[in-house]
């Protein structure tokens, strides 16, 4: 057996330095990985060899990826090739656009441990226009009250937790608790940054939903994007350019929807719900997971499978669940048979906890707009304050413009909207995905926004599948809830990675 290192993200930096040392090099490309590997199955040769060819005939590889891809349809080499960006100066309203591709890797500039400046986009839609002095006021105004709430947020935090506060080493993280709330009253215009690892075929399709997006900041983006691309690997990254899928379907669709939901009367409805409400769930699927983890257990049909389950009684499904958990630690993900029951929940959130559950992207997630008819999220540290009625004022204000932006450019309107405010989210996801935004988001240590959500999905999922779910929680509480289960704590194993946190 051999195993050879490929290649690896390196900075730009260090690629600059080894092309001025040893001159022009046409090989620091990642096109040659894909020239390389898409040559494997029909060349004999070891793959390490087919890559060395492919670095000394760079021009020979790229024609290669061009007929794989584009003739022959297979777009799958491009995923061997890796980009890295840093992208700057995005909107945080923009940045929802940017970060829907699931496959890709983002660590994004939190909100709640950095102090916010005062760097906003300005849409693109509203420079030069009569509406554009009312914006900047309307976020220089979000932004005074940012540091207000701050510093009023980050006294009651400190007396609040004055056993913390007396150790010099946690007042950042008191501090932290502070830009938490804070933040809320800022507006999704604001800065942000990010750092992005996509491979090339979902680069291909971001730069194509960018180029085809009615929003000009967006369109910029790809631009960019593509920019620092294309002279690196041209064979890769083909179909980039705008396309009438991307372009016209919502539209069309919203167009086509318009006469329905005017006969229903739907559309004028603005009814909202308390956080997460289960819209849909598969009848008995207690049985269905079972089912499930019978089928991996031997080797009957699926078919066969179901009806045993159908006829186990309660005592027989706790014994095969116990089973399928016993030798789980608190960072272990569920089996898969757990995937093979799906949930639907309508969420009402703000964007400030949409900026988290947008993270989970192994579900299905699809958005309505931003909608101050569905009010806001006021964190409960600026009622404690008194700061309250100062916040609703601030957040009345931003409506009133909301409003006269809509009317004349409703493109560029949920740019002035802030973090408080709220949408509708449609999300399906599988019960293994549940159990794992569970662990991660009803911790102690997630926000609190967030931690509400997930708590009211796995509340809302424990009554229809009250077997499946006995071992859904957070980190924190996972060995109390394991000892629920089983009657004893779990075995602390060695595969434990050195410096994991212990759950007490």
């Amino acid at each position: 057996m051999k195993v050879y290192l490929a290649g690896f993200n390196v900075d730009t930096a260090v690629l600059k330095e080894l092309e001025n040392v040893s001159g022009s090099r046409q090989d620091l490309t990642p096109e040659v990985l894909s020239a390389a590997y898409a040559r494997i199955s029909r060349d004999p040769r070891p793959i390490n060899e087919i890559r060395t060819e492919a670095r000394r005939e760079v021009e020979r590889s790229r024609k290669s990826n061009q007929t794989i891809i584009f003739k022959m349809g297979h777009h799958s080499v491009a995923e061997h090739a890796v980009f890295n960006f840093d992208i700057l100066g995005v909107s945080r309203f923009a940045m929802e656009e940017a970060e829907k591709f699931r496959l890709c890797s983002y660590t994004e500039k939190s909100q709640r441990y950095i102090t916010l400046d005062k760097d906003f986009v300005i849409p693109q839609e509203t420079k030069g226009t009569f509406l554009e002095g009312r914006f900047l006021k309307m976020v220089k105004l979000q932004n005074e009250a940012y540091f207000k709430l701050f510093e009023k947020l980050k006294d009651y935090v400190f007396k609040k937790h004055s056993d913390l506060a007396a150790d010099p080493k946690k007042h950042n993280l008191l501090e932290g608790w502070a830009k938490e709330d804070a933040r809320y009253i800022t507006s999704l215009a604001t800065e942000s940054q990010v750092g992005v690892t996509v491979n090339a075929r979902i680069l291909e399709l971001m730069l194509r939903r960018f180029a085809s997006h009615p929003l000009s900041e967006v369109k910029n983006l790809g631009k960019l994007i593509y920019e620092q691309v294309n002279p690196i690997a041209p064979s890769i990254v083909l179909f980039h350019d705008t396309n009438d899928r991307d372009l016209k379907t919502y539209p069309e669709l919203k167009e086509a929807a318009k006469s329905f939901l005017k006969k229903s009367g739907k559309a004028a409805s603005k009814k909202s719900i308390k956080g997460a409400e289960l819209v849909e769930f598969p009848k008995g699927g207690d049985k269905l997971v079972l089912a499930a983890l019978l089928h991996t257990a031997d080797n009957l049909p699926y078919t066969e499978c179901k009806k045993i389950a159908a006829k186990l009684n309660k005592e027989q499904s706790r014994k095969l669940f116990k089973a399928s958990w016993q030798n789980m630690q608190f960072y272990d993900s569920m089996l898969r048979e757990f995937e093979y029951v799906n949930l639907t929940f309508n969420i009402v959130l703000s964007a400030a906890c949409f900026g988290q559950l947008k993270r989970h992207r192994m579900s299905t997630i699809i958005t309505q707009s931003y909608d101050p008819n569905l009010g806001i999220t006021i964190p409960e540290s600026i009622k404690e304050t008194g700061m309250d009625k100062y916040f609703k004022e601030i957040t009345d204000k931003t409506n009133e413009v909301y409003a006269a932006i809509k009317k004349e450019i409703p493109l560029a309107a949920p740019y002035i909207l802030t973090n408080a405010h709220r949408r509708r989210v449609l999300m399906r996801l599988n019960l293994r995905e549940l159990y794992h935004i569970s662990r991660l988001r009803e911790d102690a240590h997630a926000q609190w926004d967030i931690q509400n959500i997930s708590r009211l999905m796995s509340n809302e999922a424990k009554k229809v599948m009250p077997l499946a779910t006995a071992l859904i929680c957070g980190k924190d509480k996972y060995n109390e809830t394991y000892q629920n289960v089983f009657g004893h704590l779990p075995k602390i194993t060695q595969a434990a990675l050195p410096g994991a946190r212990k759950i007490n």
